[in-house]
């Protein structure tokens, strides 16, 4: 294995970190008008993932970063092309990341509701494109090869296409199975009324989201996998969402949080192995960007692979802690009484 696809694998592990950790953060953000019946419940919703939100956000940061060291190619074929949805990305996760900090800042019930629109908004949005990103990932993008460059033009007509109908599938998939992982976190997390709420919430979400991952992951791998092996992926992720809403029913929400990660973990990869020998897959397969033509210098993956070496170990075990520290059930009761009669 050359240095070049042992950093495309670095990138996908990156991804799909990203995507099982800022998951749940995304769903319990889209389930705040939902579960969150009063001042109370929000702010215990939000304190699920208060200590760790931002600390799961490094993964995204580390994948741009790695994409953009290693493979810069990679990097400046997807940004040719793809500014409004990367815009709407960045928009989603900034309003969020500013509303989490910002909410608590005034006694108002008018400024609290502003800022949980945001979170609703960027814990949205974010993930939905995304969704509809990597299935286009998958599926192919319109890019063209000018001798040594790679350019995907940003006209109507590109940006239009990105919007068929197994890049909404996955967009939609992406959303119920992060709102069912969201909801399981909140009751793996918190204990009383909005814990019971949660399960039940989450058995409902869970059916819509076996059905939604079933048919994006099939689809995946009849399509456009690598044969037995994306077909093996995407039943492991069938079968891991279908576990997490069994272990629901059980009341085991930490296996059922467990089933989740596997489905992500698993759907994710299922389209990373799509995209192999590739990172940027064209429509007209002639034209795509392969792992070795987007790759940098080797002298500048040894040095990322000595560096990361280093500090990866220290960013784990950073992160890890971070968990175990925050790792005790929250409840309403431990919420301030000066937020009690907030609605």
């Amino acid at each position: 294995m050359t240095l070049a696809e042992i950093w495309f694998l670095a990138i996908a592990i990156l991804w799909v970190g990203f995507f099982i950790l800022e998951g749940f953060d995304f769903g319990v953000g889209m389930l705040l008008p939902i579960l969150g019946n009063t001042e109370k419940d929000r702010r215990v919703m939000i304190n699920t993932i208060g200590p760790v939100w931002d600390g799961n956000e490094v993964w995204l940061l580390t994948a741009g970063g790695a994409m953009f060291a290693a493979f810069p190619e990679w990097y400046a074929t997807i940004f040719s092309g793809l500014y409004v949805p990367l815009l709407l990305v960045l928009l989603g996760l900034i309003v969020r990341g500013v509303s989490f900090e910002y909410r608590h800042k005034r006694d108002m019930d008018s400024w609290r509701s502003l800022f949980d629109r945001f979170i609703i908004f960027g814990s949205f949005v974010v993930p939905l494109v995304l969704g509809v990103g990597f299935a286009n990932f998958v599926r192919g993008l319109p890019i063209t090869r000018n001798e040594n460059n790679w350019i995907m033009e940003g006209t109507f007509a590109n940006f239009i296409g990105l919007f068929n109908p197994f890049a909404l599938l996955g967009g939609v998939t992406f959303i119920a199975l992060f709102v069912f992982h969201g909801a399981i976190f909140i009751s793996l997390k918190t204990r009383g009324e909005i814990h019971e709420r949660s399960r039940a919430l989450a058995a409902k979400v869970g059916i819509a989201a076996v059905v939604l991952v079933a048919a994006f992951t099939l689809w995946t791998a009849l399509a456009y996998g690598k044969g037995a092996l994306s077909l093996v992926i995407a039943l492991v992720s069938i079968a891991g969402v279908a576990f997490a809403w069994f272990m629901n029913s059980k009341d085991r929400e930490g296996w059922a949080f467990i089933g989740t990660v596997v489905s992500i973990l698993t759907m994710v990869s299922g389209i990373f192995v799509g995209m192999v020998p590739n990172v940027v897959k064209a429509l007209d397969p002639a034209q795509s960007l392969s792992i070795a033509d987007a790759a940098s210098t080797s002298y500048t993956l040894t040095i990322m692979t000595v560096a990361t070496a280093i500090f990866l170990p220290l960013v784990l075990g950073y992160q890890a802690w971070t968990f175990w520290v925050f790792r005790k059930r929250i409840s309403a009761e431990q919420i301030p009484a000066a937020v009690e009669g907030a609605h």
